[in-house]
């Protein structure tokens, strides 16, 4: 945990085949400090838009709920930032426990902070847990100002989901379960909570609302491990793209990317203005034909890029649909 050290036996609490399997660890012996700009990109600030996303989804969702005129932005905030923080933390401990288990010695693309031997690994585990906390503190002044109780329980999953989502010793992203997690916690959780917190109830157009972002946060992790397939086979990394392959995963990513315009359709038959969604297919199509014929990791961070903010323009113009 202290360093990278080649020699070093990781096979105890991490049990990872990449250590006896692949080649020699990367990273300096010794550790600078990380930069600014290092922890900036360590937070992965392309993974954000999905957790804005349903948060506005989510309030256009209770707007509609609670009638004209009836806001309530202190709650909605607070939920932004439970959000926000999360994904951080969630990032910087993929980061950590990536890093300590040898599966970042495969990457091809920027070094990550503990893997690449850019901060101490002991350093990254705190700023996760940092921001962990922040979330927790934000979570739990929503359940004073709500008394809605029961969510700290929901609270305690979605922490214990993001840890373990690449940490303990049999982390379920490392065993193609990271899309059910995304679709629970990144697409219904945070949308339909999100409402729930404003106007006590969970309604159609959140749970639905839920599903389709949900969808597109799968096609956000879908074209990610579709760059790393190679590298996470030979980490051992056995992510829903490594089991399926290339070709299915690229059917997938498109099915997860396009179905969300079926459930917008439904609501735009209730919602005039929901037409407007239509209008993230400028950024969605793109990113399903370049994600299909790709042969680089550079198209598939640019449809990454692409997936990431038309998962915030659907969130966007479809909340704002409910609300108007």
């Amino acid at each position: 945990m202290a360093g990278l050290d080649p020699a070093r036996k990781t096979s105890g609490k991490s049990g990872h085949p990449a250590i006896k399997n692949g080649p020699p660890r990367k990273g300096p012996a010794a550790v600078k400090p990380a930069t600014a700009a290092d922890w900036v990109s360590g937070a992965r600030l392309r993974t954000l838009p999905l957790a804005v996303a349903p948060v506005l989804l989510g309030t256009g969702a209770a707007i509609v709920a609670s009638g004209p005129g009836v806001y309530h932005p202190v709650r909605a905030l607070l939920a932004l930032a439970v959000a926000l923080l999360l994904q951080i933390g969630v990032n910087y401990a993929n980061d950590y426990s990536d890093g300590i288990r040898g599966t970042d010695a495969f990457r091809v693309g920027p070094a990550r902070l503990t893997g690449g031997g850019v901060a101490n690994p002991r350093t990254v585990l705190r700023v996760a847990l940092i921001f962990f906390g922040l979330a927790a503190v934000a979570g739990v002044t929503l359940v004073i100002l709500t008394q809605y109780w029961w969510l700290l329980l929901v609270g305690v999953v979605a922490l214990a989901a993001a840890w373990f989502y690449t940490g303990g010793k049999k982390p379920y992203g490392y065993q193609g379960l990271g899309e059910v997690f995304v679709f629970v916690f990144f697409g219904l959780v945070a949308t339909a909570g999100t409402t729930y917190v404003q106007v006590g109830d969970f309604t159609t157009e959140s749970v639905l609302g839920g599903v389709a972002m949900g969808l597109i946060a799968c096609a956000v992790l879908m074209v990610n491990n579709l760059r790393d397939i190679v590298p996470d086979k030979a980490a051992g990394k056995r992510t829903l793209a490594v089991r399926i392959g290339s070709t299915a995963s690229r059917v997938v990513f498109s099915i997860f990317l396009l179905l969300p315009f079926v459930i917008a359709g439904l609501f735009s038959l209730i919602y005039p203005l929901g037409i407007f969604t239509f209008f993230v297919l400028l950024l969605a199509l793109p990113a399903c034909l370049i994600t299909i014929t790709a042969t680089s990791a550079k198209e598939f961070i640019l449809a990454l890029k692409l997936t990431s903010l038309a998962a915030l323009a659907y969130g966007l113009l479809l909340g704002l649909a409910f609300a108007f």
